[in-house]
């Protein structure tokens, strides 16, 4: 005994007269709205959150050491966002030179 299921005629493709195959008025919206979707995602993604402002530029300065309180010391910088060095072993009034993300709050000392 055999059984026949019948084909879904939604996901069938139709095969034209040269062997195209043609889509459904569906099938060809759905792929229309992807399209469009994808396209949208990749303008937002680039012109409103572009990906190198995330990535912060690298700023060398030379500073002086004005407070050290248990291991993390304090520095002004030229962009006049206070500074924090972790693990710092200088005492007050050593210049240092320092590195830090432009207008973050933390640095590291790079050269004593």
């Amino acid at each position: 005994m055999e059984t026949y299921l019948p084909k879904n005629l939604i996901l069938t493709p139709v095969m034209g007269e040269r062997g195209d195959v043609e889509l459904t008025s569906g099938q060809r919206g759905g792929l229309i709205f992807g399209g469009l979707l994808l396209a949208a995602g990749i303008v937002i993604s680039t012109a409103v959150f572009p990906f190198w402002n995330l990535i912060r530029e690298d700023v060398f300065e030379d500073v002086v050491i004005l407070a050290n309180q248990d291991g993390v010391c304090y520095v002004e910088t030229n962009d006049n966002v206070p500074k924090t060095i972790s693990d710092c072993t200088k005492d007050v009034g050593d210049a240092v030179t320092i590195k830090f993300g432009r207008d973050l709050a933390w640095a590291t000392i790079v050269r004593p």
